[in-house]
C-alpha cells in the first residue's frame, strides 16, 4: 500500500548520517520503520496477493475466459477445464501432476508458489526458527546451516496459536473499551440531567425575588451552562480518544482474523511479525477505564452572592472539588512524637486553585507504619471539623522511625508520605542538679559527676574552676546544664557507681 512519509528520526548515536526513514500506513495509521532497501523490502500482504481478484473466484492463468478448476503442481499454474486437457496433451507437460481445487480456502492458497529471493528457482517451503523467516532448501545449506527449521505446514500451527492468543487479548481490550464508552454516555446523561435539576432549583429560588433576583438567576444559569459545556467538552475529548483507539483495535483484529482464516501458511508466517507488533502496541496503549469528569455540580442557596441592584442575594453554583496535591499538613508535632503519648497534626483541604474548601465530608485515610517493624502499625483517628480541616491523632507504642501516609480520595496529599521520629518515654534525671561534686558531696573524694570534671588532690568529681567543670550548674547523672531536660545517660549498672550517685544525691 501507499505509505505517508514522516520526518527523519535519528536512531542510536546522535549522528545526522545515522537516520531511519519511517512511514505511516494509510489504513491503520501504524508507524513503520522502512528497511534499508526501501519500500521494496517491506513484508507483502500474501493474503491479498493470494486472493487475486474478487473473493472466492480465481481465473485461469493460461486463458482469460475460463475459471480455474485445477492446479498443476509441477509448474504452479491454475487451469480451467479446457486448458487442463491441453496441458496434458502437450509433450512437455504431459507428465505434470494436476490436482483439483477442492475448497475456497484451497483456492486462495493454491496460487503461484512463492520463490526464494536468494534462489529464484527454489520454492519457499521451510521456516527457520532461529532467524524467524521462510527459506528454501538451498538456504538450509548456506546461510541457515545448523539452524533449527521445520516445514511451513508444521511451523504455522505453533505461530498461529500465539497469534490467536494475542487476538483474544485484543478482543478483551475491545470489550473493555466498549464498556468505558458506555460509561461515558451514562455520565454525559447524568451531567445533563444534573444540570437541568440545578437549573430548576435556581429558577425556583429566583422567583422569590423580583427584578434583582431575576438578574441574579440569569447570571447563575450562565455560570452553570459554561460549567456544563466545559465538562461535556472534556468528556467528548476522552470519548473521541477512546473511539479512535477502539477503531484501531478493530482494524487490527479484522486484519488478523482474515489472515488466520483465509491466509496461506506462508502468508501467516511472513506477516506475523508485523501483526504481532501492531497488536502488542495496541494492547499496551494507555487509556483511562473511568470517565475523566464527574457530575459534581451543586447549588448552594444559603451562600451569600453579594449585592444586586441594592439587594443582597444568595445562591451560587458550587463545582470546586478537593485537589489532593493542594492539601497541606500542619502542626508542631508533625514529624516528632513520644512513645505512648497522644500526638497529632492537622490536614487542610484545598481545591484546585489553592483555596480552602470550607466544608467537610472528604474521604481522608491515614496510615502510620514502623519503618523497621512492618507488623508494627499505629491506628490513627481522623476527626472531620466540618470546615475543610481534619485533625489526625495517634499514640505510638514503639519508638523508632514511622512512615506516615495521608490520602485524600486515594491520592497522596502535599508532603505525604513523611517520616516521624518517635522517641522513647521521657526519662527523668536520677542524679541531682548541683553546682559541683565537691559542694554537693560535702568534699568526698570518691564522689563522681557525669560531666567528667576532676580536681587535684585525688578528688574524682568536679569542682568550681577546675578541669572539666562546665562552668554552670548541671545534672550529676548526665551532665545536662538545662534543669528542665531529659536525662541522656543510661542507668548505672555497677554497685559502686550507684553508690556514688546516691552519695551525691544525699
Amino acid at each position: 500500500p501507499n505509505l505517508r512519509r514522516r520526518n527523519l528520526e535519528t536512531v542510536g548515536e546522535p549522528n545526522r548520517a545515522n537516520t531511519a526513514l519511517r512511514a505511516l500506513c494509510p489504513l491503520c495509521d501504524a508507524e513503520i520503520a522502512l528497511p534499508p532497501g526501501g519500500l521494496g523490502q517491506l513484508v507483502p500482504d500474501y493474503t491479498a496477493l493470494g486472493r487475486g481478484g474478487a473473493a472466492g473466484t480465481t481465473g485461469c492463468d493460461l486463458c482469460a475466459d475460463g475459471a480455474a478448476a485445477k492446479r498443476c503442481q509441477s509448474c504452479g499454474v491454475r487451469l480451467c477445464l479446457f486448458c487442463c486437457q491441453a496441458h496434458r496433451r502437450q509433450k512437455k507437460t504431459a507428465s505434470h501432476v494436476v490436482v483439483e481445487l477442492e475448497s475456497s480456502r484451497d483456492c486462495s492458497q493454491a496460487g503461484k508458489p512463492f520463490f526464494c529471493p536468494s534462489h529464484p528457482s527454489e520454492e519457499l517451503g521451510l521456516f527457520c526458527e532461529q532467524c524467524d523467516q521462510p527459506m528454501c532448501q538451498d538456504c538450509v545449506a548456506e546461510r541457515h546451516r545448523q539452524h533449527p527449521y521445520d516445514f511451513t505446514s508444521n511451523a504455522v500451527h505453533r505461530h498461529g496459536d500465539s497469534l490467536r492468543e494475542l487476538l483474544r487479548s485484543t478482543q478483551q481490550c475491545m470489550s473493555t473499551l466498549e464498556d468505558v464508552l458506555g460509561q461515558t454516555d451514562s455520565v454525559g446523561n447524568a451531567i445533563r440531567t444534573r444540570a437541568e435539576a440545578v437549573a430548576t432549583e435556581i429558577n425556583a429560588f429566583a422567583r422569590g425575588y423580583v427584578k434583582a433576583i431575576e438578574e441574579h438567576r440569569d447570571r447563575l444559569l450562565k455560570q452553570l451552562e459554561d460549567l456544563k459545556v466545559q465538562k461535556e467538552n472534556l468528556l467528548h475529548l476522552q470519548k473521541a480518544q477512546l473511539q479512535q483507539l477502539l477503531l484501531d483495535m478493530r482494524t487490527g483484529v479484522e486484519f488478523t482474523e482474515r489472515l488466520l482464516t483465509s491466509g496461506s501458511d506462508l502468508g501467516i508466517l511472513v506477516t506475523k511479525g508485523v501483526v504481532t507488533s501492531r497488536l502488542a502496541k495496541l494492547n499496551s496503549a494507555a487509556y483511562s477505564t473511568h470517565p475523566n469528569v464527574d457530575d459534581s455540580i451543586q447549588f448552594s442557596p444559603q451562600e451569600r452572592a453579594g449585592q444586586c441592584h441594592g439587594y443582597e442575594v444568595f445562591g451560587a453554583v458550587i463545582c470546586k472539588a478537593v485537589d489532593p496535591t493542594k492539601c497541606t499538613l500542619h502542626g508542631e508535632d508533625l514529624r516528632s512524637a513520644r512513645q505512648n503519648e497522644l500526638t497529632g497534626f492537622t490536614l487542610l483541604c484545598n481545591d484546585t486553585t489553592g483555596e480552602r474548601m470550607g466544608r467537610g465530608g472528604e474521604a481522608v485515610m491515614v496510615t502510620i507504619t514502623h519503618k523497621d517493624k512492618k507488623d508494627c502499625a499505629v491506628k490513627p483517628t481522623v476527626c472531620d471539623n466540618g470546615d475543610g480541616t481534619y485533625h489526625i491523632s495517634y499514640s505510638p507504642e514503639e519508638p523508632g522511625l514511622y512512615a506516615v501516609c495521608v490520602y485524600v480520595k486515594g491520592q497522596h496529599v502535599q508532603g505525604s508520605p513523611f517520616i516521624v521520629m518517635v522517641k522513647s518515654k521521657f526519662r527523668k534525671h536520677r542524679g541531682m542538679f548541683h553546682c559541683c561534686t565537691f559542694c554537693s558531696s560535702g568534699g568526698q573524694k570518691a564522689a563522681r559527676c557525669a560531666c567528667g570534671g576532676t580536681m587535684p588532690g585525688g578528688y574524682q568529681g568536679c569542682g568550681h574552676g577546675h578541669k572539666g567543670h562546665p562552668g554552670c550548674p548541671h545534672w550529676s547523672c548526665c551532665g545536662q546544664v538545662k534543669r528542665s531536660s531529659e536525662c541522656l545517660s543510661g542507668f548505672p549498672s555497677d554497685r559502686s557507681q550507684r553508690s556514688l550517685l546516691r552519695t551525691v544525691e544525699l
